[in-house]
């Protein structure tokens, strides 16, 4: 309740509802005012302060907040920049081998469950009778009557008891079966789903193992298809396989040089209230893209090869390219970034968790771009359209109908026409010409380009097996006798891996019959193919 005051004229101060005097003295009454003032100034300094304390400690958590976020985008930055730098060490420790049966559908039907229907119900106590009345019992009047109809009861009770449990142990019976039933319809709907892929695998396997091409291709396309990259890595590939030479053909889509990030941290600035980033150094940026093409490059050979358990594979090219646009014209182009060829013994001799990928490369005589991030191109060792798959199929039963020329029933002459005709279209000024003893071509041609230039020798070979080492050797002695600067070797077959690891490095191309018909059509406008006759028998060469 408030109570007001109010002075008279005497100085005095009356309460306005009892009208005494004397009830507060003036100085008391303003002592107490200006305590209660000074008290409430207090209070309101102090709730003020309070007001300022807890802005300052919001300010704080603020703060606090964004540096957390700035490490964060700096840790997640970081975390990248590591999974770049170990792309090639993050394999090492997996085996890459797929095996058929994990290409499998899985059955998957969990074991019969019956429900406890599988445990019968106990059959009712067995019947126990009452006992005659003996004695003085037995004379009793109407006791034997009375204990015919107990027995009676009891009788009636256990059969009915018995009836029940014979007719409760039959629906069970029927339960379980129809359960049952119900399982194996489920579990063989569920196998006959999986059948055909389970049976497709089966077929890949049995092909695969008998060296069918594209059962080779499908299996080591599943091998590339199961490995983890970082994010923002392209998956795109293609493979095909030459299976006289056992060579794959691997031609790999790489990143672009902007899966580097420019940015190399994050910090916040108070100042501004901003998280502002910090520039990786160019030339840093240049090497860890350099680096990473380096390691693709290895680890995509790595996880083949260690894939290849039953040893279908003798050498592999690679060929990494990357998808961009020319920046002069605006078109799309694939530049290669990376073209290398190898063979199982000399890739798997090499420690991969202790060389320097670039350095590796180099001593596997690699062609690599001298700066991936400008889109330097080089020239790929083998292109992959010289080995379209089109080329090296099986033909079919309308092949008596198949018009096109087969190499291996050309006369020498028309052979040598042919091979002579093929590189003059294709750039060169053929000089001289003649019959190989061993019933192919012998060619000394000239590259007219300026710098590029010079003598070439061509050597062409009508062969059904494997070419082997030797006639690589001769190739090259003809190179030096004639002082040539290159040196083409062509066949209607293929190559082993002897014959690829002597022209490694050396000037010269090894061209087998896919890549051989691929060159008579794109060059040539001839569509040719390649049949065996069952007679015909290769000159004794060095396998």
């Amino acid at each position: 309740m408030l109570i007001n005051f109010f002075g008279d004229a005497e100085g005095f101060f009356r309460c306005p509802s009892c009208h005494k005097k004397n009830v507060v003295p003036p100085m008391r009454l303003t002592r107490q005012v200006n305590a209660a003032a000074r008290e409430a100034d207090r209070a309101q300094k102090a709730y003020e302060r309070g007001l300022h304390l807890e802005a300052k400690e919001k300010q704080r958590l603020y703060v606090e907040s964004r540096s957390a976020d700035a490490n964060f985008q700096a840790e997640q930055l970081q975390d990248f920049i590591a999974q770049l730098e170990t792309v090639l060490s993050q394999t090492l420790s997996v085996d890459d081998y797929v095996a058929f049966e994990s290409l499998k559908e899985p059955v998957d039907v969990e074991p019969f469950d019956p429900r406890g229907l599988d445990v019968p119900e106990a059959p009712p106590a067995p019947l126990q009778l009452p006992p005659e009345p003996t004695g003085l019992a037995s004379r009793v009047p109407g006791a034997k009557e009375r204990h015919a109809r107990a027995v009676a009861d009891v009788t009636a009770r256990y059969e009915q008891a018995s009836a029940d449990w014979t007719e409760g142990e039959q629906r069970r019976k029927e339960a379980l079966a129809a359960a049952r039933r119900k399982y194996e319809e489920t579990a063989a709907k569920k196998q006959a789903e999986a059948e055909p892929r389970n049976a497709e695998i089966e077929a890949r396997r049995a092909d695969f193992e008998a060296g069918k091409p594209d059962a080779i291709v499908w299996y080591f396309s599943e091998v590339l298809q199961t490995r983890a990259y970082p994010s923002g890595f392209p998956h795109q590939f293609r493979m095909a396989f030459v299976p006289e030479s056992k060579q794959l053909v691997v031609e790999v889509e790489l990143p672009n040089y902007d899966i580097v990030p420019e940015v190399a941290s994050y910090k916040y600035v108070k100042a501004g209230d901003a998280i502002e980033p910090t520039k990786r150094p160019v030339t840093q940026r240049k090497a860890l893209y350099a680096s990473l093409i380096a390691q693709i490059t290895l680890r995509t050979l790595h996880e083949l090869f260690e894939a290849d358990r039953m040893a279908k594979l003798e050498t592999i090219v690679f060929n990494g390219y990357v998808e961009t646009t020319d920046k002069a014209t605006g078109h799309a182009v694939k530049p290669h970034l990376v073209t290398v060829r190898t063979s199982r013994d000399v890739f798997t001799a090499i420690d991969l968790s202790k060389v320097d990928p670039a350095v590796c490369l180099k001593g596997l005589n690699a062609s690599v771009s001298r700066s991936p991030a400008e889109l330097t191109p080089v020239r790929p060792i083998l292109e992959f359209s010289m080995v379209d798959p089109r080329f090296v199929q099986e033909t079919d039963v309308l092949s008596t109908l198949d018009e096109r020329p087969n190499l291996m029933e050309l006369t020498p002459g028309e052979f040598e026409n042919l091979i002579t005709n093929l590189f003059e279209k294709m750039g060169l000024e053929t000089k001289l010409t003649q019959a190989s003893r061993d019933g192919g071509v012998d060619c000394v041609a000239y590259d007219p380009r300026p710098i590029f230039g010079g003598k070439v020798v061509i050597q062409a070979k009508r062969y059904k097996n494997t070419v082997g080492v030797s006639a690589v050797r001769d190739l090259f002695g003809t190179m030096q006798n004639e002082g040539a600067s290159k040196g083409i070797l062509v066949t209607t077959s293929g190559y082993g891996k002897a014959a690829f690891e002597f022209a490694e490095g050396k000037p010269m191309e090894l061209l087998s019959g896919s890549n051989l018909l691929y060159l008579l059509e794109e060059h040539a406008g001839i569509q040719a193919k390649i049949e065996v006759p069952d007679d015909w028998v290769d000159p004794v060469f060095d396998s």
